[in-house]
């Protein structure tokens, strides 16, 4: 089991929340084989679960704030790249991702 931790600067004007932090969710939710948390290091949130909206929401990561996100899990790797698309603003359709359950 591996874990990847990132640091990623928010772009958005209007942060991650809405819409944004609906999508982010649902895609660390289609990784059923990781543990993934998000933290907003620019306001020191608590680290939370990415796979919950109201906790995602929490850490009102704003335009230019600084979130780290981690995985933990068989498939780590993979798994934060979908995360470093997502924050570089190429965004992956959550359909076609892996799941990380075994074939």
């Amino acid at each position: 089991m591996g874990t990847v931790v990132r640091r990623f600067i928010i772009q958005n004007q209007i942060g991650l929340h809405a819409r944004p932090a609906a999508r982010f969710v649902q895609l660390a939710s289609s990784f059923t084989l990781n543990s993934i948390w998000i933290q907003n290091l620019t306001r020191q949130s608590n680290r939370v679960r990415a796979t919950s909206l109201i906790m995602v929401l929490s850490i009102s990561a704003l335009q230019n704030d600084e979130v780290e996100v981690t995985v933990e899990g068989e498939q780590a790797e993979i798994t934060m790249q979908v995360f470093v698309d997502f924050f570089d603003g190429h965004l992956v359709d959550a359909t076609e991702l892996p799941t990380g359950d075994p074939e």
